[in-house]
Parts: C-alpha cells; structure tokens; sequence
C-alpha cells in the first residue's frame, strides 16, 4: 500500500468514527452565543492559528458571529510573548479583550494542553478565566482532548487511528468541522459564493 492509499484511507477511517452529536452541541453553543451578541475567540498555536485566522473569517461572514484570533495580531502576540513569557499571551489577550460571560471561546488543538505536563499553558489559563467569567468553551481537538475536552461545554475529539499521524489528521480535520459548523442550516446565515453562482435561476 503507497503512503498516499494509507493516508486517505485514515481520512475515511476517522469521518467515519466522528462524533455528529457533539458536532451538533458545538453548534447549539454557537447559535445561542450569536443570539445572546457575545462574541467567538478562536485560539491556536502552530497550524491551529493559521486555522484560526481561517475559521475567523467563516464564522463572521457566512455565520455572522463577531469573532476574532489573538493570534492574527501580530504585533501584540510578540509584544507580549517578548515581555511577558508565551504562557500568558491568550488569557492577557482576552483581559484586555473584556471576555464575559455573553462570549465564547473556541480552541483549536491537537493535545488540548496538559496541566501535570505544563503543554500548552496558554490555552489552560485562557480557559480559566472564561470558567471564571462564565463564558463558554467549545473545542476542536485531537488525540484525548486533554484540558480542553475536560473543560468544554463542547468539544470534538479527531480520533487517533494513526499515533504516527495525529497533528496532519487532527489540523486537517479542525477545517472539516468547522466549515461542518458555518455549512449547518441553524448557523449559516449567508451563501456561499460559489454556491450562489451555481445555483439554477429562478423561473
């Protein structure tokens, strides 16, 4: 079997074992975030903040959600990263941001962060605080989820069926999801362009 073969045969393997109920609460989470006005932060590290930047655009064009990544500010994630350590950039971030409880915050991960293993810290100390405010978590993440599966009101679990594969399957898969979350009837709230332009005229 060619690399290629395998690779998209874990693909199918892992569409096949995601969890459509919790992809539905994530979106139940969504609706009623926009509904109240809060607002979506999209936290990610790595190629999950790339995905973020992504997701960000989705959720406040086609969802209508106002939204926003820390990470897409670049020059006070360095700021604060040079002056006060990475581990705090998120939760200062969303301080300075007024997170309530009216918002959201959304993580983008493959572990989800570890408290014992201190792995990604900033994403702990971010979901502490909306915990602490009452805001809502939900959550796309990998592998068991760690802190993040733990804490969310919703969460959805990549499964592993490769431990050799688990951050190309699960960044691929936080796109799969999400654009699952901005295509659902009870989110989406604008068309799509190409859709729109391929839709039959009306007789």
């Amino acid at each position: 079997m060619s690399y290629s073969v395998q690779h998209l045969k874990e693909t199918a393997e892992i569409v096949a074992k995601l969890n459509a109920d919790h992809c539905e609460k994530c979106v139940a989470e969504l609706v009623a975030l926009r509904n109240r006005g809060g607002r979506l932060f999209i936290l990610g590290v790595g190629g999950s903040a790339a995905n973020a930047s992504h997701a960000v655009n989705d959720f406040r064009k086609i969802a209508g959600l106002e939204c926003y990544a820390p990470t897409d500010n670049v020059s006070e994630l360095t700021a604060r990263t040079n002056d006060d350590g990475w581990a705090s950039v998120f939760v200062e971030w969303l301080r300075g941001s007024r997170l309530n409880a009216k918002d959201a915050l959304f993580i983008l991960s493959v572990g989800g962060g570890n408290l014992e293993k201190n792995v990604s810290p900033g994403f702990i100390s971010a979901i502490q605080l909306a915990k602490q405010v009452g805001a809502r978590v939900i959550g796309i993440v990998g592998k068991d989820g760690g802190y993040t599966a733990t804490q969310a009101d919703a969460c959805v679990i990549v499964p592993t069926v490769n431990a050799n594969n688990i951050t190309p399957h699960s960044e691929a898969f936080q796109a799969v999801v999400w654009h699952l979350f901005v295509s659902h009837p009870d989110l989406k709230v604008n068309q799509t362009k190409w859709e729109s332009v391929a839709a039959p005229a009306k007789k």
